[in-house]
């Protein structure tokens, strides 16, 4: 009884010689697609930085000129802050003189102001005041055309004539007005303070949102907000981050400009100063702003000395491209780790399955010399018993001898019973077990089976009953197969039953089938029980029956025939309540009959 241990270490030894290499293949299968991926990966990349080292110098290119750019005009500030934002060269700049002190746009000032110009700009304010519009704008129109207050300003350094022309346009809405203004306020070569101006311009765009344009407005904006965080003056032509959040600034060649660009309008700068170089169509060129993770790139490098912490990086735009550089050496590597594992596992199932039927064989082998040596042993030794009894008996009286002999002969029908099962289980096993399938009388097989165990269940405690529906349709059966269906349900309703037997056999037609039933008043199945039963040498708990025996072959049996006839076996029981074994069988067509 050793085989089943046995075939366990053999199967756990076959699985550990089948996932050991199985292991070392994958890791090795994977190592090569590693390093397959990393040398088509080292290829590209020597192949690209040659692009990055190009684009590199385009930038330091394009940071060269526009630090160049941006001071090459001798201009005033307020002029030469105009010209690089209309240029294009920074989003605002901020203009200083050569001790670093801020003359655009700077804050306002102190400044000699003109008392005529003063009283005249109290004048207006004083009759508008009043509510005299007519006269009011009469005032300003006649100062704008006699040029009293060309140049004017106030303490602040305000100029006065743009407020009271901005006064007069809030009362008349003059095109006229708009336009002189407006020209007034783009010209960089007069002496308005920045304030005033973006004063003015703001002013105007909310009154006239759709004619008023002024270029510089955001520029002039921007320059205010970055000067409000005390800024120092520029010392080197390096991109840095300026004081201002998604600020950056650059200082011109000699310190006289400063340069600023929003991070979105500086990213775009950058892009197109590197596009004017060809880049392959497979990649793409992304900055890498200081202080943010590199990323997945093919290749990153430093975006040059004139951009301290900007690195510069190439990403693929399609990573099939990457793939199917490497995938043709990795498929080769793939199809050889599939096909070894393939008949690695093949032969493993093999094996396996070899080791399964060895040990099944074995087993099935042991079981059944086990089962028949001690099935067979019992009914000899009874009867062996018996005629040593009979022998030394003396004198030998009729009725004992008679006793004696009755008993021998139900040890020998129940010793043929068991030698027919074992006969039969080993022709099934064999597959040489052959039917003889014919119409036959669903009631004869009952009666059959009655009339065999009529005798023996004529004992006292035992009523047993036969219930045939009459007219019961013929089935195709092997009729002799049937009975000893039957008769093994009987004989197990006999040994599961207590001294009190109470077994009915009936047999009935149900939609076109014909049912046999054994019911009994035993000790009854569990749920588990009913799910195994019918399982080759499988025996109830022999605790629970007195009188049971056998060797839990008869209902493996049953099954085999049942099924061999087209049919069907249930079983209804509970414990301590009883059972009832029911067949049902095709009911014969017609044209058999």
């Amino acid at each position: 009884m050793t085989s089943r241990p046995n075939s366990r270490w053999l199967t756990l030894m076959l699985l550990l010689a089948v996932l050991v290499p199985s292991v070392c293949l994958i890791w090795f299968m994977n190592q090569a697609v590693r390093n397959e991926r990393l040398a088509v990966r080292q290829e590209l990349m020597e192949v690209y930085r040659g692009n990055l080292a190009l684009a590199q110098g385009r930038l330091e290119a394009w940071r060269a000129q526009i630090v160049h750019d941006a001071e090459t005009n001798n201009f005033p500030a307020p002029a030469l802050f105009a010209a690089a934002v209309r240029a294009g060269i920074a989003d605002s700049v901020i203009c200083f003189d050569p001790a670093g002190k801020v003359v655009y746009p700077a804050p306002e000032h102190a400044a000699n102001a003109s008392p005529a110009a003063l009283a005249l700009q109290a004048q207006a304010r004083g009759l508008r005041q009043a509510g005299k519009k007519r006269e009011t704008i009469d005032l300003i129109v006649d100062s704008m055309t006699q040029g009293r207050l060309a140049g004017a300003a106030d303490e602040q350094g305000r100029l006065i004539l743009p407020s009271l022309e901005l006064m007069a346009l809030e009362l008349t809405n003059a095109p006229i007005l708009l336009k002189r203004l407006q020209r007034e306020l783009n010209d960089y070569d007069n002496a308005m303070p920045a304030p005033q101006r973006r004063f003015l311009m703001r002013r105007l765009t909310e009154l006239f949102p759709k004619q008023a344009d002024f270029f510089t407005l955001a520029a002039e904006d921007l320059a205010a907000r970055y000067l409000e965080t005390g800024p120092e003056p520029p010392r080197e032509p390096r991109l840095k981050e300026a004081s201002l959040p998604g600020l950056w600034q650059l200082s011109s060649e000699h310190g006289r400009v400063l340069l600023l660009f929003q991070t979105e309008t500086l990213q775009a700068r950058l892009r197109q100063a590197a596009s004017r170089q060809t880049l392959p169509a497979a990649v793409s060129l992304t900055f890498i702003m200081p202080g943010r993770e590199s990323g997945n790139y093919l290749l990153a490098m430093p975006a040059g000395e004139g951009f301290p912490g900007w690195q510069l990086g190439l990403t693929l735009k399609d990573g099939d491209i990457f793939n199917a550089a490497a995938n043709e050496q990795i498929a080769s590597y793939v199809w050889v780790g599939v096909l070894t594992m393939a008949v690695v596992v093949i032969l493993a199932l093999l094996g396996a399955g070899l080791i399964r039927r060895q040990a099944a064989v074995a087993q099935l082998r042991n079981d059944l010399l086990a089962n028949v040596t001690h099935e067979l042993k019992t009914p000899l030794s009874s009867m062996r018993l018996l005629v040593d009894t009979l022998l030394q008996s003396n004198p030998l009286h009729e009725e004992t001898a008679r006793q004696y002999l009755q008993l021998i002969a139900a040890e020998n029908v129940r010793l043929s019973r068991l030698i027919d099962n074992f006969l039969t289980f080993s022709r099934i096993e064999r597959k040489k077990h052959a039917f003889n399938f014919t119409a036959v009388s669903a009631g004869a097989i009952a009666e059959s089976a009655a009339a065999a165990v009529r005798e023996r269940f004529a004992a006292a405690g035992c009523q047993f009953a036969l219930q045939a529906a009459p007219h019961l349709p013929p089935v195709v059966a092997d009729a002799d197969a049937m009975v000893t269906v039957l008769l093994n349900l009987l004989d197990n309703a006999w040994k599961y039953s207590g001294d009190d037997k109470q077994i009915i056999l009936s047999a009935s037609a149900e939609n076109g089938n014909v049912v046999f039933a054994v019911k009994d008043n035993g000790i009854g199945l569990s749920p588990r029980e009913t799910k195994r039963i019918f399982k080759r040498f499988y025996q109830v708990d022999q605790r629970l029956a007195r009188t049971g025996c056998g060797c839990g072959l008869g209902l493996s049996i049953v099954q085999y025939i049942v099924s061999a006839h087209h049919g069907a076996i249930r079983v209804e029981s509970e414990p301590a309540r009883g059972s009832t074994f029911i067949v049902t069988l095709p009911a014969a067509p017609e044209a058999s009959l």
